[in-house]
């Protein structure tokens, strides 16, 4: 059971959370695993209910994306909502990250004004699951419960039984959806066949051996470029190769069959992975930009072409594949590269979810559940795809992208869903569910630019890690773990 944990320990750990990142900034990019660009919070005041005065219902909509496309994207769907139900009024507010998202809505719920809807990266899923107001109340309401068995709201059909399985795996707990799936991507690999081409590799490599032999022929060319590929030092990516190898990251089945109490950041797995890496690095194959959670120098340097090969979010994956072709190069798409010496389990999962506050007025909640399957019906959960790259969430989505040809035109966008589908269902592939997840991350990433930059030994520096990583789990789980 939940323990009745009051507001205080909310911000407490939200504290470590932002303590755990070094006093710099906590941004979408760093919680997410995907590149996004961030603003200030709007400060718009919104409202989740009626004056009674036959006014529309508002229902505030805080979401952690910024950017034009993407906030863009957001805010004419909610206009067209609106304009739909024109007895609701779905307001959009921009935040920097999404934990400033969260921390907004808990000030929110405890002022007696929060909003209706916020958008909360996959890695908090836990802290979210824990959090409560200030009488102990749990903030979100699961999904599936307020839906309640309804197939349409409002005349709007639900669509969690048409969501992929990468992500209803992911984010079902206990046997409910207790967020909506919203921005859903892969770690997958981009490559410039031109350089590939010149360098006589005529197969996109799909293992660590395989990359280690494309490069070797890249940078044997006489015009060979500075590096032959790189990746941003992010956690999400040994999450990613963990996954691959079947290995957890925690106990408990990574938090799946209980909470967890231990992760394992200096296991077989970890330090096979993290001592490619930097053979890699020592050999002059992978470029470190100098910067950790570096999303837009590794990008860069990929459409620079001072790399042969990226590997990335999915998320952006229609923004490369354009500004290659733009910048005079093919772009390919492929899974990303594993352990070719283990077998192969699975890639995760990245983004985000769509959560309801509990507490609404019947109304409010009817009209943001609506909105939340209008949000993700076929129509959208596709062009959401088209625009960024995202992963459509829905097979009735890729139902009819297929139907329109969009895969023909552009095989690219199919990777990242043929990769998640490839994945065998278990905790490995799954990803964790964590505490302080967000500090975990960080001392992992930390851990391997010591690695990289200090040339440390990767054994010994992944121990030290541990120890700090369950450190933190441990201080989370004294206020949260209950008993």
């Amino acid at each position: 059971m939940k323990p009745k944990l009051r507001l205080l320990s909310v911000l407490a750990i939200l504290a470590l959370i932002v303590g755990a990142c070094g006093g710099g900034t906590t941004d979408t990019t760093e919680d997410s695993g995907d590149p996004t660009e961030t603003t200030e919070d709007t400060g718009t005041d919104t409202t989740a209910g009626g004056d009674g005065d036959g006014e529309a219902t508002t229902i505030g909509f805080w979401v952690a994306f910024s950017d034009e496309a993407r906030l863009g994207f957001t805010e004419e769907k909610a206009a067209e909502f609106n304009a739909k139900h024109p007895e609701y009024n779905i307001e959009v507010t921009s935040f920097a990250s999404y934990n400033d998202v969260f921390d907004a809505a808990v000030l929110a719920v405890d002022s007696g004004d929060p909003p209706g809807i916020i958008h909360f990266f996959e890695a908090a899923t836990r802290q979210a699951l824990d959090a409560v107001d200030a009488s102990g109340n749990p903030i979100f309401k699961s999904v599936t419960e307020a839906i309640d068995g309804r197939t349409e709201i409002l005349g709007e059909p639900v669509v969690l039984d048409s969501v992929v399985d990468a992500a209803r795996n992911y984010y079902t707990v206990d046997g409910s959806f207790y967020s909506m799936p919203w921005n859903t991507s892969s770690a997958i690999m981009f490559s410039n066949t031109d350089i590939l081409d010149a360098a006589g590799v005529t197969d996109i490599p799909d293992t660590w051996d395989g990359v280690e032999t494309a490069c070797e022929a890249v940078m044997a060319l006489p015009d060979a470029p500075s590096g032959c590929i790189t990746w941003p030092n992010h956690a999400w990516f040994v999450e990613q190769s963990l996954g691959q190898q079947g290995e957890l990251l925690s106990n408990a089945d990574n938090g799946r069959s209980d909470r967890a109490t231990e992760v394992y950041i200096d296991s077989n797995g970890m330090v096979d992975y993290v001592s490619w890496w930097k053979d890699m690095d020592d050999k002059g194959y992978y470029t470190y930009t100098g910067a950790q959670r570096d999303w837009d120098g590794t990008a860069n340097a990929f459409l620079a072409q001072e790399v042969a090969m990226l590997i990335y979010s999915s998320s952006d994956t229609t923004f490369l594949t354009n500004e290659g072709a733009a910048a005079g190069f093919d772009v390919k798409a492929s899974f990303m590269p594993h352990n070719g010496d283990t077998d192969y389990v699975g890639n995760l999962i990245g983004g985000a979810t769509l959560w309801l506050l509990d507490g609404l007025d019947p109304v409010a909640e009817d009209g943001a559940l609506a909105f939340m399957n209008y949000f993700s019906n076929p129509e959208n959960a596709a062009e959401w795809h088209q625009i960024t790259g995202y992963i459509p969430i829905t097979q009735d989505a890729v139902d009819l992208l297929q139907s329109e040809g969009w895969y023909d035109e552009s095989p690219n966008s199919l990777v990242a869903s043929d990769q998640l589908a490839a994945a065998e269902n278990t905790p490995a592939s799954l990803g964790a569910l964590l505490g302080n997840f967000v500090a975990i991350r960080d001392v992992i990433t930390l851990a391997i630019e010591d690695i990289l930059v200090n040339d440390l030994d990767v054994a010994e520096r992944l121990g030290q890690a541990n120890e700090e990583a369950n450190r933190s789990l441990s201080e989370y789980e004294a206020l949260f773990g209950g008993g």
